[in-house]
């Protein structure tokens, strides 16, 4: 169980992130969905130490990231797949962060095939595709055989083949027990693999809860709308 409690964040005068509280469970897959600027980027980097926030804590377990005794081994993350050295391979890539987190090197070789790499696996990062780094970056979050995948955007630059294997893939970890939380503005594919979603806006919280309960609000719109009109009421609510 993850738990993020009342988290706050905030640069200068701007609050990014305002009293966030949600759960993820195991063996499910929860979408983090709202519109650009709504602090998912900011708040998924609280959850792995890259940010601290001003209050509020994320525990896994009852534990904070920075207390985990293996973090590789318990989150799995994606939050640039841009962020790879263009001069070396993939091979090479994943064989580094094995090496910093104490992980053994024949991994390296699994993901690649796990993420269908491998006739890649020794060509330079700089040659590829923002799908294979996608796929590349996917590699490094499953290094460790972690319970948690937190992937943001995962679906940027992916094909149709691309975004079926993906689904597939969260699938599969999550039927093992796995927990995923992944971000993304591509609700209508989302829609069809996730379990739960939580939905933020200006920084809060709108609702947490399973997809069929949201798409319960009103089966006569999409998802889409649904979201943009809970979206809307929350930034009349903040306004007011």
């Amino acid at each position: 169980m993850i738990t993020v409690s009342h988290i706050t964040k905030s640069y200068g005068r701007r609050t990014v992130v305002d009293d966030l509280s949600f759960e993820l469970a195991a063996g499910r897959i929860t979408g983090f969905v709202g519109p650009n600027g709504a602090g998912k980027s900011t708040t998924m980097r609280m959850m792995v130490g890259l940010a601290r926030p001003d209050s509020g804590e994320v525990t896994y377990r009852g534990a904070g990231y920075a207390d985990l005794r293996d973090p590789a081994r318990t989150v799995g993350v994606v939050l640039d797949a841009r962020a790879m050295h263009p001069g070396r391979s993939a091979r090479n890539h994943l064989a580094a962060m094995a090496a910093l987190s104490s992980l053994p090197v024949v991994r390296v070789d699994e993901v690649l095939h796990l993420v269908g790499l491998d006739e890649a696996a020794d060509q330079r990062v700089g040659g590829f595709s923002l799908g294979m780094r996608q796929r590349l970056a996917i590699a490094g979050a499953l290094l460790g055989d972690p319970e948690v995948l937190m992937l943001d955007e995962p679906a940027n630059g992916l094909d149709p083949d691309g975004i079926r294997w993906l689904r597939t893939m969260l699938n599969g970890f999550a039927d093992a027990g796995g927990t995923v939380f992944v971000s993304s503005h591509f609700i209508a594919e989302l829609a069809t693999f996730a379990h739960d979603l939580v939905v933020v806006g200006n920084g809060r919280l709108i609702t947490a809860e399973p997809l069929t309960d949201t798409l319960d609000r009103d089966p006569s719109l999409s998802l889409e709308d649904i979201l943009l009109d809970l979206t809307r009421d929350a930034a009349r609510y903040a306004a007011a």
